[in-house]
């Protein structure tokens, strides 16, 4: 394990030299997945995470959760698994016609590498031959993926990516949009970028607003571990009804876009951080 650890600081090391150019939900967004779930660990995970993160992350899952976004360029295989294209317009997802990369690979997908690497974290505490540090910053960032909307998007566009839009007066596309913009402009605008805020908020929402509804957000029918095609549907139906809807080539996305948008954004940043504490949870018992 000692081994992995030094290969992964080497890895960051190479990370901050060449930084990625596509960044999953954003920073921002993974670092909060990542901390409402590590606030929702059980003793026993909470240890076992805690065990498994690099030393430079200070025990702190968030500050590691981009880390996948930053590797592609190191590994490259890892780049499909990301995302999943659905066939356009049909706003459904289903694993066996949608979970394969380019050349048809099967499994090459974020549901499909959601149920890998948590395969692979159930092996903790006994000898194994898988690098469970990276399977758990994979996992955690994937988590956080499949929770995206357009992660789970149309194929010809992939994802929103190549929708051109403006937004408010910027030039950017649909998929960056969900992954950053609406993000970051809701901490400018009413957390005074401070994302802890953002986080507190979110929380408090779990808290309050929708805690009759969290049992049903860590729940997993036939006692699965984790359960990613759930998930998927979700985010390919809330692309549907909000992502792609009223959305067209060079559109303003100005206020009415991102006030009717946000609450699906905050939506699935918290069920995203819910169901990985649940999935850790199941996992390390």
């Amino acid at each position: 394990m000692e081994f992995y650890r030094i290969q992964l600081v080497a890895i960051v090391s190479l990370v901050l030299l060449f930084p990625s150019s596509t960044i999953g939900w954003g920073d921002d967004g993974h670092a909060i997945v990542c901390k409402i779930a590590q606030s929702r660990l059980s003793a026993a995970a909470a240890e076992a995470v805690e065990n498994l993160l690099p030393k430079y992350a200070g025990k702190e899952l968030e500050k590691v959760c981009s880390w996948a976004d930053h590797v592609k360029f190191i590994f490259p295989w890892s780049s499909a698994l990301h995302y999943i294209d659905t066939p356009d317009s049909l706003c459904s997802y289903e694993y066996s016609r949608d979970c394969k990369d380019e050349n048809g690979v099967n499994g090459r997908c974020v549901a499909g590498a959601i149920n890998n690497y948590t395969n692979q974290l159930q092996s903790y505490g006994s000898d194994t031959q898988y690098n469970l540090t990276q399977a758990l910053l994979f996992l955690s960032h994937f988590m956080g993926d499949i929770h995206q909307p357009l992660h789970v998007g149309f194929t010809s566009d992939r994802g929103g990516n190549t929708i051109d839009v403006h937004w408010f007066t910027r030039k950017q596309n649909l998929h960056h949009v969900w992954d950053a913009n609406i993000i970051e402009t809701a901490e400018g605008r009413f957390y005074d970028s401070n994302i802890d805020e953002f986080i507190n908020a979110i929380q408090q929402n779990i808290t309050n607003e929708w805690s009759d509804q969290v049992a049903d957000w860590e729940a997993c029918s036939g006692n699965k571990t984790t359960c990613p095609d759930i998930y998927a549907s979700e985010s390919i139906q809330a692309a549907c009804q909000y992502a792609y809807k009223g959305v067209s080539e060079d559109s303003v996305l100005g206020d009415d876009y991102f006030l009717s948008r946000l609450p699906t954004v905050n939506l699935r940043l918290a069920q995203g951080g819910v169901r990985l504490a649940a999935t850790l949870n199941r996992i390390f018992g």
